[in-house]
Formats: C-alpha cells, structure tokens, sequence
C-alpha cells in the first residue's frame, strides 16, 4: 500500500473565510514565512500566479495578507497568465531588507483546505502525523470488518485525543451557524450585492409543517454557515471555505430537530472526517485543480457518510451514501461570479446539505450492495476535475463568470 490517509485534522481547520485555498492556505504560509525569518524584514512581496491571481481579489487574497504581514509593509503582485506552474494556486514570498536586497524566497502552493505543499508535492504538514493502517475506503472497511470495528472507532483508535478536538470542531461549526441565524448583516460584502437569507429562511420555516418545515430549517443552517464564511467570519474548513456550510448543517440539523446526543455528533464528524481525509489522499478537495466537485462533492459525502452513521447504516450503507453522493456531482465546476464565493456556492451548500440526506436516506432501503465504489467515484472526479478547461477551476473566466461579466459590459454600451 504506497497511500496511507492522513489526519482527519487536516480536513478540518477553523479560520477566517471565504476561501480556504485563497484565504486561510494564503494566512497559514505568511506566517509560517515570517515565522522562518530571522529578523523583520524592510518589507515582503507576495506574487500570486494561477487561480490565486485570477480570482485572489474577490476572495480577499490581498486583504488577507497585507493584515497577516501588518505592521511589516506587504505588496502584492497578481500574476495569472504564468503556466508552468507546480499548482493552480501557487504563490512566491520575498522578503527584503532596507536596501532592497533579497534576504529569502519561499514558493509554495495552497491545495484546498488551508493546506500547503511545496513545489516537489511535500506537505506542510499542519498536525503531527498519525498512522492510519489504510490508504483508501475500501481498505477501511476490510479492515473495520476484519476488526468488528465501526468507521468512527478506526478514527478514535488511530487519532490522539480525538474527543476532545472533535469537540472543539463541532463546537466551532455549531456556533457559525448560530451566528449566520442570528446575524444582523443585510448586504453581503462585495459589488454583488448580494442579500443574506439565513435568518428569514428561518423564520419563515418555523410556520411550515412536516417535511417542507424540515427541508427549510436544514436551508437555513446551511445558508448561515455559507454566508458567515462569504462574509469573511470564521468557519470549519469541511473541506473547504467554499463548502463549509453542507456538514454543519446536517449535523446542527440531527442535533437540535432530531435531539441526537453529541457523542453520537462527534462519532459522525470523525466518519466524515475519515471520508474527507481519503478524498484529501486519493484526489483533490481544491476547486482551482478539479472544479466545485472537489469542493462541494467531497462535502456532500462527507455529509452523507456522516448522516448514514446517524440513522445506524451499515458500513457498506454509509460507503453507498457517500458514493452516490459525489456521483450526482460529478463534473461540477467552479465558475464564482466576480470570484467571490458567494454566487453560486451560497445556495451550492443548501442543495447538497440536502442532498447529503436524501442519500443517506436512500441506502437504508438498499443492502449497500452497488456496482461503482466510492474508491472509484473519487478516481472519476479527480480526472474528470483535471480534464476541465481552466476556465471552469475557479479562474472565474468560464460559466457563471463569464456570463455575467458578459451582462456587465453589455448594460455599460451607450445606447444605440
């Protein structure tokens, strides 16, 4: 076996939106380069090549380290059209001293998650490695079955105080979306303009009854996650920014409409979390390398592994869940309006949170049995993500993106 699966840690990061690979990555590599100066430097040049370039403005790429670097004066060069790249979100730090001279170079790459790799693929490893006996699910649930032994109890047995650091992430994850429920922000930050709708969701699912009250409660969650983080506020990578509101959701969900204890909450973050970690191994969860797929797929079947355990499935149950749920992904892309994560991921998180349940609630009718393994789904996605034009890997130059900056210029023409 030459892939072993990391931390599920590395899947789950508590930062600043709205982007992981824009904003959280970008914060963690600034001070990791400050942290290996000697002394403060006269000031520092951060050049940004691919997707960070192209779309680093929307997603508060400057911003983010201008004020991570601060008081130290930052410039920020955007260089997008650079091909020969190690990664699509590939970023260079100089530092230098009062007569210009060049004191350190550093370049590395943010590849989803807030996680860093350098140029030769090492990982900036972000938690102490851990020894997972398994590269991949299938061989997770050989070796559950060989060991009578439960997704969630492979984590706890292979991770160091897992409770208590699952603790702090569900709480995390808990408290954004009480805060995007409760926010008194109207207008999301940026020239879209764009209305949040968390709160009134909420409300107005209060007066439905039965299933369509359900179904708008769990919008709700989702949406106050996805708006918090567009917002800039603080979310659970899960995996990433851009898709940190489909996990919560459904777990903020079975924990206050259907009173399931926390114990049983944390038991379902770790599933999920060993779900994530093997798509993080296997594939990608960075929109810039394989599209939305990789952002939102890898989260709705986290979600949906993680609801499958809740409702008792069995192993291979709650692998069927978070196969079929990448399957109804697959080929999304990643085309953010102005490149800010906002539209279409906003109301991307609602559907899959949905989503996620109506797969988890699907394999309970099943044996588990089905023909494409989630092994194999994963494989689908990571070379149909890299058989994308670049235009629809989070470049904003596609889709979306394009038609709307298309409608701006057209609404600009004189009249005729």
């Amino acid at each position: 076996m030459s892939i072993r699966l990391q931390s599920i840690f590395e899947v789950y990061a508590i930062g600043a939106g709205p982007s992981s690979t824009h904003s959280i990555g970008p914060q963690r590599a600034a001070r990791l380069f400050l942290e290996s100066l000697s002394a403060p430097p006269a000031r520092i040049r951060v050049t940004l090549y691919g997707s960070l370039a192209a779309t680093g403005r929307g997603h508060w790429t400057d911003r983010t380290l201008v004020r991570t670097f601060d008081p130290v004066r930052a410039e920020i060069v955007f260089d997008p059209d650079r091909t020969d790249l190690p990664h699509p979100n590939t970023m260079k730090f100089e530092s230098f001293d009062a007569a210009g001279a060049v004191l350190k170079e550093w370049t590395v790459c943010s590849v989803g998650g807030g996680n860093l790799r350098e140029p030769d693929g090492t990982p900036v490893a972000r938690t102490a490695p851990v020894d997972y006996p398994v590269g991949n699910i299938d061989e997770a649930m050989d070796y559950c079955r060989a060991h009578h032994l439960t997704f969630w109890q492979l984590v706890a047995q292979t991770e160091p105080d897992v409770w208590p650091r699952l603790e702090r992430i569900w709480t995390a994850m808990r408290d954004t979306v009480k805060r995007g429920l409760t926010s008194k922000q109207i207008i999301l930050p940026g020239t879209l303009e764009l209305a949040r709708r968390a709160g009134t969701t909420w409300h107005r699912a209060q007066h439905l009854k039965g299933t369509p009250r359900e179904m708008g409660l769990l919008a709700a969650f989702a949406l106050a996650v996805a708006e918090e983080n567009a917002a800039g506020m603080q979310v659970v990578t899960a995996p990433s920014c851009g898709a940190a509101g489909v996990l919560p959701a459904v777990l903020y969900f079975f924990k206050t409409i259907r009173r399931m204890p926390t114990q049983r909450i944390l038991e379902a973050l770790a599933t999920a979390g060993l779900f994530g970690a093997s798509i993080r191994a296997n594939a990608t969860v960075s929109g810039a390398e394989a599209g939305c797929q990789a952002e939102i797929g890898s989260a709705c079947s986290m979600a949906a592994a993680a609801v499958a355990q809740l409702m008792s499935a069995s192993l291979q149950q709650i692998e069927y869940a978070a196969e079929m749920a990448m399957e109804h992904n697959l080929g999304l892309t990643c085309d953010p309006i102005e490149g800010y994560v906002q539209i279409p991921c906003i109301e991307r998180n609602m559907n899959a949170a949905l989503r996620a349940i109506e797969c988890a609630a699907f394999t309970l009718l099943t044996d588990g049995r089905h023909l494409v393994s989630f092994d194999d789904v994963i494989e689908v996605m990571n070379r149909t993500g890299r058989d994308l034009q670049a235009a629809y890997r989070e470049t904003a130059g596609g889709g979306l993106a394009r038609l709307w900056r298309r409608d701006i210029e057209r609404r600009l023409q004189p009249p005729p």
